[in-house]
């Protein structure tokens, strides 16, 4: 069904023209041709405490990081996808640190190629994960933090109309500086009221079938 998970351990979401599947070891030679391509575009945007160097990018890291990644899906505490457009990887998006008990929340970051920036794939792949955190997941909360000068990641919320909650001053260290972030959320009673409408918007299907 558009949009939705088929509930297996390793969940794949699909949109319009997105797939996201968890990525496994042999998708290195795509991720790692994009990460090397887009490094300027991408790692100034990316967690680094000062003095540190970009995180390791070699198979071996990159097998570590999908082998954590699938602990950490076991785990129910974060789900990491590969954003796919007919079978080739253009991106990444993650829901986690997911806490469940009274606060029932989730952060989504996301990253996409540069060559296909601005074509509403990353939107999309967002709506998906938003789809999957409520209807799935029965989160209460879902947030996005962004730099407030990254104009390429804050247009992703605004083509969605996501509510932006006010600036969190030195929210996160960015390449070594402690930086501002603006911070999005959408709750689940939001979702409750435009859900459907995003998803027939974004990932296709009629609006019933998101009820």
């Amino acid at each position: 069904m558009i949009g939705r998970t088929d509930r297996s351990p390793a969940p794949q979401l699909f949109g319009r023209r997105v797939r996201l599947r968890i990525l496994q070891e042999h998708d290195y030679s795509a991720w790692s041709e994009i990460r090397c391509r887009c490094r300027d575009w991408l790692v100034p945007w990316e967690p680094r405490p000062a003095g540190a160097p970009p995180a390791p990018e070699d198979r071996a890291s990159f097998a570590a990081r999908c082998a954590a990644r699938d602990r950490e899906r076991q785990l129910g505490s974060g789900f990491g996808f590969g954003i796919f457009v007919e079978g080739r990887l253009v991106g990444e998006i993650t829901l986690s640190s997911i806490q469940r008990g009274p606060f029932q929340n989730g952060f989504i970051g996301y990253w996409i190629d540069q060559a296909v920036a601005g074509r509403g794939l990353a939107p999309e792949a967002v709506v998906a994960v938003l789809h999957f955190a409520f209807d799935d997941l029965r989160l209460h909360r879902v947030e996005i933090a962004i730099v407030p000068r990254n104009s390429a990641s804050r247009r992703v919320v605004d083509k969605l109309a996501l509510r932006a909650e006010g600036v969190a001053q030195r929210f996160l260290e960015i390449d070594g500086v402690w930086e501002d972030h603006v911070r999005y959320a959408v709750t689940a009673e939001e979702w409750a009221v435009r859900g459907a409408e995003l998803c027939q918007t974004w990932l296709g299907g009629d609006v019933a079938a998101y009820r």
